[in-house]
């Protein structure tokens, strides 16, 4: 019985004695510090400098469709009477009728080759003036065989015709010109097979009759080919619409949770464009626009005046999409991820040590230049007593810093803050050692993950992209958002912002032309 009661007497002593330290505790915890923060000026729009790059092939069949179907198929003219003295009223027709246009394409040129078939046909009379003497007269010129036909045939009328085939070469050299024209270079060259044709026992070169009229009628047509290309806006006008349909703001849907919906403005301020690249498959114009772009929370109406000039730069293989756009996250989702990293945990985690700490919420707040990390722990010594403590808060100041290998942001140069100092100081020896254990196991905890706000925004841009790739029956585009890198930071009082670029690669195919 006696034992009994001593028994219990100790465990009406421990249990006193335990209340009194816990009221004691309970007295020496400070109330959570309330820190002095810096202003901080808001975040900008952010503003950075896009480029997408879009090499545009044309089939060399889509070249040859466009050509076959505004070409005309078919020449005529007039040839001059080659012996005025022997053929009057001489009527000498030259037609020709152009075969399928075939298009090829070799480093420096674009090669078109069109088989032609022309016919000569000639009307007329044999000269017999004054009675038949000036065709004697001829024929006794001529001599032999050929002069007594002249002379049987003089004052006769004739209607003949020859037939003979050729070709039509016609080359280009494309090149752009700053003042958005094209200068299609053009030059061709006609060749037709040599046939005789015999008028009044004359023997006439068809080729020799054909080839002028041929040579005229092909340099003409080139020629107003040639001037209506160099003077055609197309290319500008082109590009005018397309640069209205760049200039706005394109929707982005809600970022991170608690920010507003999302906007890309975008405002193009220089065109570009290399001169074609020709091979046997296509005529290839590489095409681009640099534009200024900012994330911005609501619909914008830009306005962006169309370049003068274009800028020509060097032929690339590959078409590059650069975009800048930032990644926001406000402080009460960094606050979430940084409680889901430490709140519920203990330091030391290994059990080491005079003290234990146990972490049980956290947050984030901006000042000036710095981010203030304040966490509210409950500090025990450890011992027979280890299941009383106290709380305190911990504030400590860093400075947030990109780790861009590992996407994630890191913080540096952490500082305790004096009135934690203090705090701690009236828990004990134990509850100092911990503050500064607590600040430097920051140092490697307290990071805050940026992967799925990355990966959120890669996808993003690409849905915001295919806007711009619509396919239309002959024109396709292949657009891939390949990777988003991260270049910085900033932040405000509300948000911690990171910003991105998005890489990808762009390219456009041409199966159709419609010239006018």
């Amino acid at each position: 019985m006696r034992m009994r009661r001593v028994i219990l007497g100790g465990l009406a002593i421990a249990v006193a004695f335990g209340g009194v330290m816990f009221a004691i505790d309970r007295m020496r915890s400070p109330p959570p510090s309330k820190l002095a923060l810096a202003p901080v000026p808001p975040l900008a729009p952010l503003s950075g400098t896009s480029t997408v790059l879009a090499p545009a092939a044309v089939s060399m069949a889509a070249i040859g469709q466009a050509l076959e179907a505004n070409a005309p198929h078919n020449l005529s003219g007039k040839a001059k009477n080659p012996v005025p003295r022997l053929l009057v009223n001489a009527d000498l027709a030259v037609t020709a009728t152009r075969g399928e246009m075939k298009v090829a394409g070799r480093p420096d040129a674009l090669v078109v080759t069109t088989p032609l078939n022309a016919r000569l046909l000639a009307k007329g009379g044999i000269n017999g003036g004054q009675g038949g003497a000036i065709g004697g007269a001829i024929g006794n010129l001529l001599g032999g065989k050929v002069g007594q036909q002249v002379q049987t045939l003089a004052g006769k009328s004739f209607d003949q015709h020859a037939d003979v085939s050729g070709t039509v070469t016609t080359t280009a050299k494309p090149t752009i010109t700053k003042d958005w024209r094209l200068e299609p270079n053009l030059s061709a060259q006609v060749r037709v097979a040599d046939t005789g044709l015999p008028i009044g026992g004359v023997k006439l070169s068809a080729a020799n009759e054909i080839q002028p009229i041929l040579d005229s009628e092909t340099k003409k047509l080139t020629g107003a080919l040639e001037s209506r290309l160099r003077q055609d806006p197309f290319l500008e006008n082109a590009a005018r619409a397309e640069w209205a349909k760049l200039c706005r703001a394109i929707p982005l849907g809600a970022g991170a949770q608690g920010m507003p919906n999302l906007w890309l403005e975008v405002r193009p301020v220089r065109a570009i464009a290399a001169q074609p690249r020709i091979d046997a498959q296509a005529v290839t114009l590489l095409l681009g626009v640099q534009a200024q772009t900012r994330i911005v929370p609501s619909q914008s109406q830009p306005t962006c005046s169309f370049p003068e000039h274009l800028d020509l730069v060097p032929q690339t293989n590959a078409g590059t999409l650069n975009v800048a756009v930032p990644i926001d996250v406000p402080f009460t989702e960094v606050n979430r991820l940084l409680e889901a990293q430490l709140a519920g945990k203990t330091f030391p985690q290994d059990g080491s040590g005079p003290f234990a700490a146990k972490v049980k919420h956290v947050s984030v707040a901006a000042s000036g230049d710095r981010l203030a990390i304040s966490l509210l722990v409950n500090v025990k010594k450890r011992g027979f007593f280890s299941f009383f403590g106290a709380d305190a808060t911990l504030d400590v100041w860093g400075r947030p810093v990109l780790d861009r290998e590992h996407q994630v942001v890191r913080f540096t140069d952490l500082s305790l803050d004096m009135q934690s100092q203090a705090a701690f100081g009236l828990l004990g020896a134990a509850a100092q050692l911990a503050a500064p254990y607590l600040r430097d196991k920051l140092a490697d905890a307290a990071v805050i993950d940026l992967k799925p706000f990355a990966a959120d925004a890669k996808q993003r841009i690409a849905t915001a992209v295919d806007g711009f790739t619509k396919q239309e029956g002959s024109v396709s585009a292949k657009v891939a958002v390949k990777d988003l890198g991260l270049d910085g930071i900033a932040f405000d009082d509300k948000t911690l912002r990171v910003i991105a670029h998005a890489d990808g690669s762009v390219n456009v195919a041409v199966s159709s032309l419609a010239l006018k």
